[in-house]
Formats: C-alpha cells, structure tokens, sequence
C-alpha cells in the first residue's frame, strides 16, 4: 500500500492541533497536504524515529542533517510556513520536548503526559510508532558535536567550540562568505553586492572607532583577517587580531603577508582573557560576544575595558534576541547548539548594555542593523547552494545541510523580529568624564 503520506499528515495535524502547513511526500511515493504548497519530502521512516525520540527542532534537524528530510522547492517558504509550528507557538502549545540528553526520562514531562491523558491523540501517537516502525532511534548524525563535559566557557571548552565551527576548512567558508571572508552582518545600500556590503560595514566599524594613523587597535575575534587587514590598510593602524581558530588564523597571516602588512598586523592564536599589553586606543568585537555567554559576559565586558587607555572606544557588534517573558526559563537553540555553535548564547540588548555600563564604560550609540543581516544571510544561502558539489567535497553532505538550514532559518529569523543584531559604541571615559566625542556623535556617514 502506498499510504504513508495520508496517514502522516493526518498523525501530524492531530498532535500539532493545526492544519498541516507543507505538502508532505513520504517514502512510499504517496502524497498529501493542501494541493501547491511547499513540499516536504521524507524519504526515510527513520525520519520519524529521531522525532518521536526528540520532539519538534532537534528530531527534525537530525533527519535534515542525516537527508532524511528534504524540500523540493524554496526552503524559505517551508520554513516560513513551519515557523509557527515549531518556534512562535505558545508555551502551553508549543511541541514537547523533553529534558537534554538521549536518555529517555525517568517521567514523562508534564507537556507528553498531557497529550497521553487525551484519547485523540493517544491514538494518533501509536499511529505514529507504527508509521515509524522499530525503535530505538538511528545514532545522531556524525556532524553532531559531542556533548562537552564540564563547565561552560573555561578556555579549554571555549577553544573546543571554535574549533568545531571555524575549523570545517577555509575554502568551504572561502565558497559561503565569498572573498571578503567577513562572517558577520554586512551593511547594504541599495544595488550593493555581498563584497560592497562587507566592505562597507568594515568602513562603518573604522569610522565608529574615530580610527587614526598610529592607532593601536585590537580586534577581538579577528576571523580571517579582515577587519584588521582595512584597518591596517586604509587607516594606517596598527592592530592585534586574536582567534581561538588555528585554519582562521593561518588564512588571516597569509592574507596579512600577502598584502605586505605584516608591519602593521598581528594575528595572534590567544583568548581574548589572555592579553596583555594594553592600553589599545580602540576596540572591535565584531560577532565574537556571541561566544562569551552569560556567565562570562561580566569579566568580558571589564577585561576589554582594562585593556582600553581613557578615552578608548568599543565597538561590540553583537546578535541579540528577544527578551523572553521568563529570563531564567531561556535555554540556548538545541539545533544550533549541537550543530553550529556549541555553547554560544544571546542576550537582549538590554542586558548587553547593562553589563557593559557595569564594566565602567558609557554608552554612547546603539545602531539596530537586523534587516541587513537578514539580506546577509540570504546572500551566504545563495552562495553555498551555487557551490553546492564543491561545499560537499569540502566539507560532507550533512554539514553543508547543516549551514543551508541554520543560515535560511536564521534569516526568517531576523526578518521575523526573533532576532536582531546590534553595533554598541561604548567609550572608556578619561579622568573628569571626558569622553573625547565630538557634541555631534554621528559623523562616519553612510
């Protein structure tokens, strides 16, 4: 019988209380879900096994990852149409997801022993394990970072993390970001390409800074070098990059002596806590804070003010999220935290803010640049599916459907207002309260 499909959606439109958003293919070539919408296709039942076993994102994204689940068609619509199920429901009717970890709990949660008291859907679980066929689940897919031991953000874990998301290979990064080699929002105008836009923002950055020949500037997170190659190169700076990434900084110390500035940049391989020969005259953090998390964010925040001279400027460029209703009920994306960026966090800006003031700087401007890291985004999707065979060789077909499906999603994301993006001028105020600002803060232009 080739009825998979019927039964699937009926299954799904029952425990998801919604009408089945996408049209679904199963894997016995059967059909169902409204005519002309976005089309899902499962190829594998054990698709439905990593669900059953980790309900709604992490279930989903390992039979992405794994290619048990594909889309034919434009993956935004499916995510569009998706994102209401999945991220923007409700807390009392979001899917369960039980406690972290493989092992089955002890309890059901609270959400699944709901769902069992309901004979409706009781019925449509079984018809679900029957549609799965024999547990246990399939083993998470290879691209799954290991679960670290230990507590979060010490310097061994933070440089395992790093390792794991910028060290899959400079030329696959070479084919997502193009040859700017900028991995952060980009600031676009009308008609620019990705490499206008990257550039752009790098001049944005410089022009916060008040950057000056002779200037000494440190670049936290450096990546592949580019920020301090344009600071180096056009504004006669002379700069510290540090990386916890040993590919990125190889490729930024190529770049470096390639361009004949090795006078003026150094790339260092070091924790931003391990510097020490301030005071620099400024700063840029530049999607680095991302990493620091919540329990670090306080010493991060007072050991780049140590380093600043009075006077000095901060410049954090940093992803932000929505303050949740409950900031102590916040749990880091199991998806991207398994996937992309082990034990990265956001905070809304409000506590970005708070904690730098905390640390002794004033805060001078804030500048809100969510849609142009959705375009960004977009922009990087376009490129790994253009280079689609070669990110493959690169890298392995479940890490480039890892990078498709984090970067689309992440852009629905910011469109959506989930998420935002945010540059932090912060000065380190001399002695008196000077700050060394002109009374009319915004001249860098456009």
């Amino acid at each position: 019988m080739t009825d998979a499909a019927p039964r699937l959606a009926a299954v799904a439109e029952i425990l998801l209380g919604a009408p089945l958003p996408v049209r679904i293919r199963a894997w016995d070539g059967s059909e169902a879900g409204p005519p002309g919408a976005p089309l899902l296709a499962v190829h594998d039942r054990r698709a439905l096994r990593r669900v059953l076993w980790k309900p709604g994102e992490l279930g989903l994204a390992r039979a992405w990852v794994a290619g048990e689940l594909t889309v034919e068609g434009d993956l935004y619509a499916v995510l569009e149409r998706v994102a209401g199920l999945l991220w923007e429901r409700p807390p009392e009717t979001a899917a369960v997801e039980p406690p972290a970890g493989d092992e089955a709990p002890a309890r059901p949660p609270a959400g699944l022993t709901a769902l069992l008291r309901d004979p409706v859907r009781r019925a449509a679980l079984r018809e679900l394990v029957t549609l799965a066929g024999p547990l246990p689940p399939p083993p998470p897919p290879a691209e799954e970072v290991a679960r670290h031991s230990g507590p979060r953000h010490t310097k061994v874990r933070d440089r395992a993390a790093i390792s794991h998301h910028y060290d899959v290979g400079n030329t696959f990064y070479e084919r997502v970001l193009g040859p700017s080699m900028v991995y952060s929002c980009a600031y676009w105008s009308p008609g620019s390409t990705l490499e206008e836009a990257q550039r752009d923002k790098l001049g944005l950055v410089c022009r916060k800074l008040g950057l000056r020949a002779g200037d000494r500037l440190l670049d936290v997170g450096c990546g592949w070098g580019s920020m301090a190659l344009h600071a180096a190169r056009e504004y006669g700076v002379r700069v510290t990059g540090v990386t916890l990434s040993r590919e990125q900084a190889a490729y930024a110390r190529k770049r470096v002596a390639d361009e004949g500035l090795a006078d003026l940049v150094e790339i260092r391989i070091q924790d931003y806590r391990d510097v020490r020969d301030g005071p620099y005259d400024a700063i840029s953090s530049i999607g680095m804070a991302e990493h620091v998390g919540s329990e670090r964010y306080r010493q991060y925040a007072r050991t780049l003010y140590a380093l600043l001279r009075p006077g000095g400027l901060l410049l954090n460029h940093q992803i932000a999220r929505r303050p949740a209703p409950d900031e102590e009920a916040y749990r880091i994306d199991r998806f991207i935290d398994a996937y992309v960026f082990p034990d990265g966090e956001l905070s809304p800006l409000g506590t970005t803010v708070g904690e730098l003031e905390r640390a002794g700087f004033e805060v001078r401007d804030v500048e809100a640049l969510r849609e142009h890291y959705a375009l960004t985004l977009r922009a990087w999707v376009a490129r790994l599916e253009e280079h689609w065979d070669e990110a493959v060789r690169l890298s392995s077909p479940g890490r480039a459907r890892v990078w498709q499906l984090y970067m689309a999603a992440c852009a629905l994301g910011f469109e959506r207002a989930r998420l935002g993006v945010n540059q932090v001028l912060a000065v380190k105020p001399a002695a008196g309260g000077d700050s060394g600002l002109p009374l009319r803060l915004r001249t860098w232009g456009a």
